[in-house]
């Protein structure tokens, strides 16, 4: 198949290249590259830098005629959206609008959406949360995740253009961006490699932390490669159903670096939710599929990773 990848060049979405590649897709990437990396494109897979709102996208379409569309193009960050919610909504929404105008003129099969299950349930009443619980936002960007998820039924229904929702949990793993608010996992290991303070954002009462479900970025790839054949008009919770505090994670990845860590404590930021754990049953059931890393052997991967990378620099 020929599968249009938004995003490619990011974090999840070079990775999602990367498999659709080996499994011997045809892939055309388009990625602004304001925060994805032009080195970490497949060389197989055909790069436009293109930003999703740009009438360009337009001809890429006319181009290339994809089959299928993974969209992972966004605004990633909820203290930004929270701050700017019209340059949010501007990728997030009208960039998602633009693309989908493309899908709809170029007879696109099936969109896979890239959607927030960290962020779109809120602070949910049943932890882990199925996807039957309903979605309270706390950030435009989660109000703006959840609208993209809509558009999608909307062109289904009125277009008869496929789709599979893929709600993550929190994601970590190799590429990701430290800098990101989004990488807490990444940014931990930059920190220690460089013997900065870390932080541990915590709500009064509970000075372990925010608690999450932390997916590991192998296990995400998969959930997209099952999606192309599989989960037509469903929305899948893609996490572990485990929840790990901030300052477990962290007390676990300084000993996992040999290292003492003593973190500062500070109030939350604008959109940041207590808990946060996803029931994946769905996602088995509809999908076949289930995390397979382990907090621990993901962490251990994440580490050699950017330690390899942080040596580099120094050399």
């Amino acid at each position: 198949m020929k599968i249009l990848v938004t995003g490619g060049a990011g974090f999840i979405g070079s990775h999602i290249v990367d498999q659709y590649i080996s499994e011997g897709h045809d892939v055309v990437v388009v990625d602004n590259l304001s925060t994805g990396d032009k080195h970490q494109v497949n060389p197989n897979a055909q790069f436009y830098q293109c930003d999703i709102n740009s009438g360009d996208l337009d001809t890429i379409f006319s181009n290339e005629k994809p089959q299928i569309v993974n969209h992972h193009a966004a605004q990633i960050s909820v203290p930004y959206s929270v701050e700017n919610p019209l340059i949010d909504a501007t990728t997030n929404i009208m960039g998602m609008l633009n693309l989908l105008e493309c899908c709809r003129k170029y007879h696109v099969q099936k969109v896979i959406f890239a959607s927030s299950g960290g962020a779109i349930y809120g602070e949910a009443a049943e932890i882990p949360t199925p996807e039957t619980c309903t979605p309270n936002p706390q950030s435009p960007y989660a109000i703006h995740k959840l609208i993209g998820e809509n558009y999608l039924a909307f062109y289904k229904k009125t277009y008869n253009i496929q789709y599979t929702v893929l709600r993550y949990a929190n994601v970590y793993g190799p590429r990701q961006i430290p800098s990101s608010e989004a990488g807490v996992i990444s940014k931990f290991i930059n920190q220690l490699l460089r013997r900065e303070q870390t932080t541990i954002f915590y709500y009064e009462g509970e000075p372990e932390g925010m608690s999450r479900d932390y997916a590991n970025v192998k296990d995400i790839v998969q959930a997209n490669l099952l999606a192309l054949n599989g989960g037509d008009g469903e929305i899948l919770n893609i996490g572990t159903q485990i929840m790990t505090t901030t300052s477990q994670l962290l007390n676990t990845i300084a000993d996992l670096m040999h290292l003492e860590v003593k973190p500062l404590r500070q109030p939350p930021r604008p959109g940041d939710i207590r808990y946060n754990c996803l029931n994946n049953e769905k996602a088995k059931h509809i999908l076949g599929w289930k995390p397979t890393l382990s907090l621990k052997d993901g962490l251990l991967e994440t580490i050699e990773y950017f330690t390899t990378r942080f040596d580099e620099e120094r050399s």
